[in-house]
């Protein structure tokens, strides 16, 4: 009686990118991109960041809202194909694998078929647009907790009953539920004057931040290009000198964009 042999697995690396720029991924996750076979990565992964791995396979398997994307179903096809052919797999993912990264699907599937696996972290968005704002997201007597969330979930999902309570929030992948958003806080008492920063494209030379009011957001749809991420509450106050641009800026740019 003949078996069929079990395929030997090369090892599959999850790398976070970081939030954009290239010299923000850990040096850890360079190294590995250095040595990588294949390189399955995201939509947000930049050019500038695969110059990393001029020597692999490139495999865009991007998922971006609102437009054509690779089912994650495909992609923990290839993630397992690419292990019985190569010995050094890299799933290369914008911030990091596991917030807001579908990392779990993508681990099921490799634990599934016996497949050696590293998780390498990298900088969230969350506090790279912090960072590049100038704006703690936590501040003394100000804000105590911090919380992320996104709107956006699985179809068969029930929608959450309730946007998180925390002192700081801040809102992943909130270009088109942003009103939506800030009606939920308003409606759930958060005060209208409540400070709202808005990065796009963060840690990107076409980055553009704006500030505004909660209830201006709610009134106020806006469209972006890039990827956007919002940061609410009272640690996002302008402090003197900081250089963010009001709400009037943002409309007008949006407009002008748009024409």
């Amino acid at each position: 009686m003949t078996t069929t042999a079990r395929p030997r697995y090369g090892k599959v690396y999850l790398i976070g990118a970081g939030p954009g720029a290239a010299d923000l991924i850990t040096v850890r996750g360079a190294r590995l991109l250095a040595q990588a076979d294949v390189v399955l990565h995201d939509a947000l992964v930049t050019p500038e960041m695969l110059e990393l791995c001029p020597q692999a396979q490139k495999i865009a398997v991007g998922k971006r809202c609102g437009r054509l994307s690779t089912a994650q179903a495909f992609i923990n096809k290839q993630l397992v194909d690419c292990a019985a052919r190569h010995a050094l797999v890299v799933r290369l993912k914008g911030g990091d694998p596991m917030l807001f990264g579908r990392a779990d699907e993508e681990l099921r599937a490799l634990e599934a078929h016996g497949i050696e696996f590293e998780v390498v972290p990298g900088i969230t968005a969350a506090l790279a647009a912090a960072s590049a704002t100038g704006q703690p997201l936590t501040q003394r007597g100000v804000a105590r907790s911090v919380a992320f969330f996104t709107a956006s979930s699985a179809p068969e999902a029930a929608p959450p009953a309730a946007l998180p309570a925390a002192d700081t929030l801040v809102q992943y992948m909130g270009g088109r539920e942003a009103a939506a958003a800030a009606r939920a806080l308003l409606d759930a008492g958060r005060a209208a004057a409540t400070p709202v920063v808005i990065v796009e494209n963060c840690s990107r030379a076409d980055q553009r931040v704006w500030r505004l009011r909660l209830d201006e957001l709610e009134r106020r749809p806006l469209q972006w290009q890039g990827p956007v991420l919002l940061m609410i509450g009272a640690a996002m106050a302008t402090r003197a000198g900081s250089g963010i641009g009001d709400a009037a800026d943002i409309v007008a740019e949006v407009a002008a964009r748009a024409a």
